[in-house]
């Protein structure tokens, strides 16, 4: 699968403009401010019909416009596909597929694979354990539909239980019968959910540090562990014992939705004791293992992005990974830089099939 060719209209700063792009790597180097990242949150749209920067669609469109459209000209399985997405202001984002419109975007997802690589990967380090979650959610989602069903039934019911234990404090009551519905539905989607994240991460997690051995040169011992509750008691013995606590703090605080992810550098967390770069290699790991886990599972060569991945990186560790994704395991890739002669040095040292566009 690549991306023949891209159109934007009103998408952030981007006015009009129009890209055709080789089959396998394709730059766009420039100062900071001039769109090249935009440009690839505009090809992460089409794959999954929102931006990976900013979550607030309207919020996408072009200051002083009432629109933004997208267009995608792919070649998928010796089929050419065109995607089109695009937003008015007021009315409804609308996603096609060669001419006809999806009811649900999320029918959309794993149709064209794709995996970004980006400064503002670092939250998976530095936030909350949600933020974590959703890269788990993210890469199972892509190619496991009846997971996506699970998880988004389970956020439902979730809120619901969540609004009921509300209800009982705020009206001092308290109807067993009636939280036991909701008890079961978690219990049901939740134990579901585990076991296919627990069965992903067993796959992934060796894939992640044949990655990183490889980026590091084979220097540094990492590791990457799944914490949940649900490694000790059931989601049903995990509601039971916590309902005294859910009535009190009136949301449910034991179930899947508290998994997290434990980032560790030696047996320390790289939050702490891991410099920046050392991070950054961590999390580029991450992203490459989740590259080869969708490309195991889709049998599709997903679509790389690579956005300022360079930056806080020494110039060997560069070249690594330039050397990594350069090979045949990897189809079509997009970087952005802001050191233009750093990066074609290196495309013109190595890379079989490139071209630069300067913004």
């Amino acid at each position: 699968m690549y991306l023949q060719k891209i159109s934007l209209v009103n998408y952030k700063n981007i006015v009009s403009q129009s890209f055709d792009f080789q089959k396998k790597i394709n730059c766009f180097v420039g100062e900071n401010g001039v769109g090249k990242t935009n440009v690839l949150d505009a090809i992460y749209y089409l794959s999954f019909s929102k931006s990976y920067f900013n979550s607030v669609a309207i919020q996408n469109i072009r200051h002083g416009e009432s629109f933004f459209m997208i267009e995608g000209d792919y070649l998928l399985n010796q089929r050419n596909e065109k995607i089109v997405c695009s937003l008015k202001k007021g009315q409804k984002k609308v996603l096609k597929r060669n001419g006809k419109s999806y009811e649900k975007f999320s029918e959309h997802i794993g149709q064209l694979p794709l995996v970004i690589i980006s400064p503002a990967d670092r939250d998976l380090v530095t936030e909350g354990s949600d933020t974590r979650r959703k890269f788990i959610d993210g890469v199972i989602s892509q190619q496991n539909k009846t997971y996506l069903k699970d998880l988004i039934s389970y956020n439902k019911v979730l809120s619901q239980r969540n609004a009921l234990l509300k209800y009982f404090a705020a009206n001092r009551t308290f109807d067993a019968l009636n939280l036991g519905v909701y008890d079961e539905q978690l219990s049901e989607y939740g134990s579901r959910i585990y076991k296919v994240r627990k069965s992903f991460l067993e796959e992934f997690i060796p894939i992640f540090n044949q990655k990183h051995q490889i980026i590091s040169g084979d220097k540094e011992r990492v590791n990457l562990r799944y914490k949940s509750q649900l490694h000790d008691f059931s989601m049903e013995t995990l509601l039971n014992k916590s309902l005294a606590k859910d009535k009190i703090i009136q949301h449910t605080t034991s179930g899947i939705h508290k998994d997290d992810l434990s980032f560790e550098i030696g047996a320390f967390p790289i939050k702490k004791f891991g410099s920046q770069g050392q991070q950054k290699s961590y999390l580029i790991a991450l992203k490459l293992a989740q590259f080869e886990f969708i490309k195991q599972q889709s049998r599709v060569t997903p679509i790389l992005l690579l956005d300022d991945i360079f930056d806080k990186l020494d110039e060997n560790r560069v070249s690594q990974i330039i050397d990594l994704v350069n090979n045949d395991e990897f189809g079509q890739i997009f970087i952005t830089d802001t050191h233009s002669e750093r990066t074609e040095n290196i495309l013109k040292q190595g890379a079989k099939e490139y071209q630069v566009f300067r913004l």
